[in-house]
């Protein structure tokens, strides 16, 4: 069955990867611990993508790499290699079969090779080569091969038969992985979760990390993003673009089971996934290394032939309207659906994403509406390869993947028409409705106040990332800080500030900027104080305008990040990438949603000017406001009410307002690292930790990395204090 990717919202409708939980992506920006991180509009916990970990001229990181040199001769239109399709596979091939994309932008750590072909039928694809490279050559393929065997010695021939009965979507893991874990851990694993102790919880889930990372680094990942998505929904279907993402796996004309694909994936220890936004389409695989050719030609031809049968409509349509129902609980889902329901007529952010049974089923019925014909009209006007991109990512030579790639996904249809664009639909929030005080009865016994405030488009300054700027002051917990200030008065218990990027937050017709305050009862009693205090931490901005040395202090974190940055899961690695190949240039498709490039103190003064009371729409979410909402959302039923702000506050922020003393800017980090050479040892090594400090106060124990050898360390601090028995108030 397939359960919808709980995404912030509408927008990231999806096949989930498993019943047990909502997959999800990192939210963009790449927001760091030690300070408030931006959350999904509205706060709170992400429902579903945990978004995209989300700028380079004269750009002063440290040592940015970029690809390996082209292959002599390029590539013609077709994105075929001089060599032509007719060569043969070179398994185990030296590094002069995998040279990289010399303009592709990487990080020194990682070790992938990367290419970027555009095939004659215009779909863009980025291919990406793991190979372990140990004295300039590759680890041989056929070894890979014989562990794969091992793997895989009870499943007998490599030949499948597409008769696979209906499973559950998701992620599945491999089976040794499985077999080993549970043969050696399950006990261990058991007594763990019985117990309450916090460390041995967080020492399980790390282990549990460690094993997840362990398995998928034999797995092969691919990923397809349309450039369509739920603001193309015709007006009488909402939820048309939802509902093909689901029809278009149901069996293809090459391979017309309707389950055969989840079942080939799950039977070789992979799994898929999909997600609809409000411009996107993603859709993503991974499998076993050596059945991840066959499962490209299985899933390309969804893209190719589909069969959309009739028969499988109300099938489909039902698994649609079980994740609506799903989705109904969730705050974050609830408001942003009733934040939706505030654009001007007339806007696609109006439109209800997600579709149900009704909309896709018995209101058709009833007005004479053919939703098989609509569904094919659709795949065929939206689904065309030069609008398409792809990533791969296996440990195979970048010559054997262009070839693959080639041969497969050349049949994609292209049909020559423009993608949907609504870049002219601006200031949708621009309305009277917009700016008043929301009162909101949520599911969760939470006290929270966001304020929102929705901008021009921001995608097109990636370089500068004013947002990400503004976002780090206001999520700034020191001295001079909001949080800082109102934890002081009791007020708040955290601080969330930013963009998610996701699709409902940023997209071609405006970008959204919330800030969102966890309150204290005595906060919620204050709300119009917390207001006021957000109000004058950013007119101080406001007034003191864009500042050169904290911009480039975010930009040296972010670099450093990135040049030490950690492998990813594939999976999610080719996700991420495939979205970005839909919004940056080549060179920045692995940098442009991690780092800054550009200080452009007019582009980021511009964003925060944009940012006052007149404009902002505030919400304040409480279980206490229960018996004062009497409206309801249509869709998710929603408890509200909408009020006019209070009189004296909205005087005061239409005046020119006193600021408080207290906020302030960050002041500067001394602590950014600059000398990454790694020190002599000094002591020999140990296999444990060895104790090295002891005092009254406490104990401290350490041991030197000799594995990794890289200039990252790892701290954790085991506090013991009556205190924390005691009243905060004292």
């Amino acid at each position: 069955m397939r359960m919808r990717s709980l995404v912030a919202a509408l927008a990231r409708s999806g096949r989930a990867a498993a019943a047990g939980g909502p997959r999800g992506r990192a939210v963009a920006g790449g927001w760091r611990p030690g300070r408030a991180v931006v959350r999904p509009l509205w706060g709170g916990s992400t429902t579903a993508m945990p978004g995209r970990n989300k700028a380079t001229c004269g750009y002063g990181s440290p040592e940015l790499a970029v690809g390996q040199q082209a292959a002599e001769g390029g590539r013609d239109a077709g994105g075929r290699s001089p060599h032509g399709d007719e060569e043969e596979e070179r398994v185990g091939a030296g590094p002069e079969n995998n040279l990289g994309d010399p303009d592709i932008v990487k990080s020194p750590s990682d070790p992938k090779q990367y290419r970027y072909i555009k095939l004659q039928n215009g779909l863009c694809a980025l291919l990406i080569s793991d190979l372990n490279y140990l004295d300039g050559a590759p680890t041989s393929s056929e070894e890979e091969e014989d562990n794969d065997d091992d793997d895989d010695s009870e499943e007998g021939s490599d030949e499948y038969d597409d008769s696979g009965a209906e499973i559950e979507d998701g992620r599945e893991d491999d089976d040794e992985c499985d077999e080993g874990d549970e043969s050696e851990d399950s006990d261990e694993d058991n007594e763990d979760f019985n117990d309450s102790d916090d460390s041995e919880l967080e020492e399980l889930a790390e282990k549990e990390e460690t094993r997840k990372r362990g398995c998928s680094e034999k797995q092969s990942a691919a990923a397809l993003c349309v450039a369509v998505g739920s603001f193309s929904d015709p007006e009488d279907l909402p939820g048309l673009a939802h509902f093909l993402e689901h029809m278009v796996f149901m069996g293809s004309l090459k391979y017309p089971d309707e389950n055969g694909f989840d079942a080939f994936l799950k039977k070789h220890g992979g799994g898929d996934n999909a997600s609809t936004d409000c411009e996107r389409t993603v859709f993503q695989f991974d499998v076993q290394r050596k059945y991840f050719k066959e499962a490209l030609d299985r899933w390309a031809q969804f893209f190719i032939h589909p069969l959309m049968i009739r028969d499988a409509i109300d099938r489909e349509v039902e698994a649609v309207d079980s994740e609506y129902q799903l989705a109904r609980p969730s705050d974050a889902n609830r408001k942003e659906m009733l934040f939706g329901s505030l654009a001007r007529p007339g806007h696609p952010m109006k439109k209800f994403f997600w579709g149900n049974a009704d909309t896709l089923k018995h209101e058709p019925k009833m007005n004479n509406i053919d939703t098989y014909t609509r569904l094919r009209e659709f795949w065929q006007r939206h689904y065309s390869a030069h609008y398409m991109t792809l990533v791969v990512q296996s440990k195979e030579t970048l010559d054997t993947l262009e070839k693959w790639v080639t041969e497969i996904f050349s049949e994609i249809p292209n049909n020559g028409l423009p993608k949907p664009s609504f870049g002219h639909l601006t200031q949708p929030f621009d309305t009277p409705e917009f700016h008043k005080l929301y009162r909101v009865v949520p599911i969760r016994k939470v006290h929270s106040l966001t304020i929102t405030w929705a901008l021009p488009p921001q995608e097109q300054y990636y370089r500068v990332k004013p947002l990400h700027y503004i976002s780090w002051l206001v999520g700034h917990e020191g001295k001079g800080s909001v949080l800082s200030f109102l934890r002081k008065k009791f007020w708040a218990l955290a601080l969330y500030g930013g963009n998610g990027e996701t699709g409902f937050e940023q997209n071609s017709t405006y970008s959204i900027f919330s800030i969102s305050v966890t309150l204290t009862d005595e906060g919620y009693k204050h709300f119009y104080e917390v207001a006021h205090v957000v109000f004058q931490y950013v007119k101080m901005l406001q007034k003191r305008g864009p500042d050169q040395r904290i911009w480039e202090e975010i930009q040296k974190i972010e670099a450093n990040e990135f040049h030490y940055q950690e492998q990813t899961d594939p999976v999610d690695y080719v996700e991420n990438l495939c979205e970005n190949m839909q919004l940056f240039q080549k060179e920045d498709f692995l940098t442009g949603d991690q780092l800054l490039f550009e200080y452009k103190p007019e582009i980021i003064a511009d964003a925060l000017n944009q940012l006052s009371p007149q404009r902002a729409n505030l919400v304040l979410l409480s279980a206490a406001n229960e018996g004062q909402c009497h409206l309801k959302e249509k869709w998710f039923g929603t408890q509200y009410s909408m009020e006019d702000i209070d009189r004296f506050w909205s005087d005061l922020w239409d005046s020119d307002f006193e600021l408080n003393p207290d906020l302030h800017l960050p002041e500067e980090n001394k602590y950014i690292a600059t000398d990454f050479a790694l020190k002599v040892a000094d002591c020999p090594e140990t296999e444990y930790p060895v104790k090295t400090l002891s005092t009254q106060q406490g104990c401290l124990w350490y041991r030197k990395d000799d594995k990794f050898k890289i200039p990252k360390g790892y701290v954790r601090f085991h506090l013991i204090s009556p205190l924390i028995q005691q009243s905060a108030e004292k």
